[in-house]
């Protein structure tokens, strides 16, 4: 997105979602915003009232003078606003036609339509957030589970900027001290003290920077969910295990095999972990051509999947097909769902058992509901490791977060392996201040405007 517009032009947006609601917020952020608004207002004067304040009126086409609809006008004064510009919200009857028309005329009379994520680009470039708050607020937009939420309000509220600035800080006092025993040596082995103490901060910052790292899996599940295939033969359970955790008849169940031919995609909540759930196609040999389609989508679903759910069915033995799917998911995180057990049971769990941890297999009947509640505990102990709560707020959520991090771990093992080779302290010093530098990118103390752009493009309209 090419940056064509004045950072210091007013801007306009609808803020709330397209269609009918209670009311609909039309923002204005800019010098002019109270000017621009005070043009198409008819109440009090904006002019004059107290910041912070909300005055009721009506939106008026100054060239016909019609009413266009019955409002109220938050006025918010710089500096003390998302933006740290002035900011007007008008607030209108919910309904697509009045609110664009509201738009449409603040748009006539000085402001000028809003690109993507734009006022939460002014409020970086203004100084109020940083980008790793700035990322927070789309999280938190997009979670889709409670801890989600939390993680993302605790990233806006600084918790992940903090940290990232408290170990910038120790690098640059690390940095200081070399310049200081290079430029003022008070005693003869300066450059064995230096080294020493480069190694130690290096070490240290290192560590910290792993710590973070090692919440990267679980910050990217709160961000895209954790993909879940539920995968076993035809008629073992399936699509009736998927019904069950969405709370709603999602797919079709019926005792005919091969039912579901195609792959189904849902979100749901399970215990804070949202898992993005893959109903498959039951796998199995077959002669329909459409079946072996969905089966080897299947196959795929399996290969792709951050967690497999191989359903069996408890009232029969083990089959080949069985065991095929116990070895093609050897490999992967899984759950062994053994369902059907409000019948006779007739699979040999003691054969199971040497394959699979104890822990790991789960008995349920999708037909009572009885076990569901232990697979969700059991999927969320997988997820959480039995983290506490308040151990898991801080979170690096996205990808240019990790390979920034990846990035500055790196310049450390260039700066241990520089010391280790008897590098000169001045040349293993611009290692150091490469991570420094790298870890400024993201907070944004340095950046690129290509960056920005490319960032606040993803963000929705009026936000």
């Amino acid at each position: 997105m090419a940056n064509t517009t004045s950072e210091f032009d007013t801007i306009a947006a609808i803020s709330t979602p397209p269609g009918e609601g209670a009311i609909s917020i039309v923002r204005l952020s800019g010098e002019q915003a109270v000017e621009v608004a005070c043009k198409v207002f008819k109440g009090k004067d904006l002019h004059k009232v107290a910041s912070h304040t909300i005055n009721y009126g009506h939106i008026i086409d100054p060239k016909t003078h019609a009413v266009v609809d019955e409002v109220m006008v938050s006025v918010m004064l710089a500096p003390k606003t998302y933006t740290r510009e002035d900011i007007i919200e008008i607030n209108t009857h919910g309904g697509i036609v009045a609110t664009n028309h509201v738009l449409q005329l603040l748009l006539s009379y000085g402001a000028r339509m809003a690109e993507p994520g734009e006022f939460t680009k002014r409020a970086f470039l203004n100084g109020r957030i940083d980008l790793t708050q700035a990322e927070s607020v789309m999280d938190l937009i997009r979670a889709k589970t409670d801890r989600a939420m939390q993680v993302a309000v605790d990233q806006l509220d600084g918790s992940l900027s903090h940290l990232i600035k408290g170990i910038r800080q120790d690098i640059l006092d690390a940095l200081a001290q070399v310049e200081v025993n290079i430029d003022y040596p008070e005693y003869d082995d300066v450059e064995t003290v230096t080294t020493k103490m480069l190694v130690e901060k290096a070490t240290m910052v290192k560590q910290r920077i792993e710590d973070l790292l090692a919440t990267a899996n679980r910050g990217k599940v709160l961000r895209e969910g954790l993909a879940t295939a539920i995968v076993g033969r035809p008629n073992v359970g399936k699509s009736s295990l998927l019904n069950h955790l969405l709370h709603e008849d999602k797919a079709i169940v019926t005792d005919v095999p091969g039912t579901t031919r195609d792959v189904i995609e849902e979100y749901v909540n399970v215990r804070d972990v949202p898992l993005k759930l893959v109903d498959t196609a039951g796998i199995r040999a077959t002669e329909d051509k459409v079946e072996k389609i969905g089966v080897e989508r299947s196959r795929k679903a399996i290969t792709a999947a951050d967690l497999v759910l191989l359903v069996l069915n408890n009232s029969e033995p083990l089959t080949d097909e069985d065991n095929e799917l116990l070895a093609a998911t050897r490999n992967k995180k899984r759950l062994i769902i053994l369902n059907k057990t409000d019948l006779p049971v007739k699979l040999d769990d003691q054969e199971l058992k040497r394959q699979v941890a104890a822990e790991d297999i789960i008995a349920i009947s999708a037909l009572t509901t009885n076990g569901i509640d232990k697979l969700e505990e059991r999927i969320a102990d997988l997820f959480w490791g039995g983290i506490e709560n308040s151990q898991s707020n801080t979170l690096v959520t996205n990808a240019r977060q990790i390979g920034l991090l990846n990035q500055a771990d790196q310049a450390l093992d260039d700066v241990l392996k520089g010391i280790n080779d008897g590098m000169p302290v001045d040349l293993v010093q611009i290692d150091m201040t490469r991570c420094w530098d790298l870890l400024g990118e993201i907070t944004g103390d340095s950046y690129q405007d290509e960056l920005l752009n490319q960032l606040f493009s993803q963000f929705c309209l009026g936000k």
